[in-house]
């Protein structure tokens, strides 16, 4: 993912900055839990034993977001707090589908797991 881009709806926006934080976040987030993030374990026990050895994106991989805030000052504020973690991840999965045929069920996309939806 080297771009992505959303519309927020939350009403009046009574801190657009804040608005538009949170959701850069979320994305970055959610890109991070469907590419890479995933707990290592097997038979004994968990693998991952520390944060040097779980797989989140590194700064240099975060994509570029714009967000675009819609006022709606007639309307009441709504949170935004978790607002775009399931369409970014939805919308990889979509991307993914769009350019290949093949849908992707399990997070992370890993390349394995791509290889195996590909083959």
């Amino acid at each position: 993912v080297t771009r992505a881009w959303s519309a927020v709806d939350a009403g009046l926006a009574v801190n657009p900055d804040g608005v538009v934080n949170q959701i850069e976040g979320g994305i970055i987030q959610s890109a991070s839990w469907t590419l890479q993030e995933a707990l290592k374990f097997d038979r004994s026990g968990v693998k991952t034993k520390s944060w040097a050895d779980y797989p989140i994106l590194r700064f240099s991989e975060v994509p570029a977001v714009e967000v675009e805030v819609i006022q709606r000052p007639a309307e009441r504020s709504l949170g935004v707090g978790e607002g775009s973690q399931g369409p970014a991840a939805a919308a990889i999965g979509n991307a993914f589908a769009a350019a290949t045929g093949r849908r992707l069920r399990d997070i992370p996309f890993t390349p394995e797991r791509v290889k195996a939806a590909l083959a």
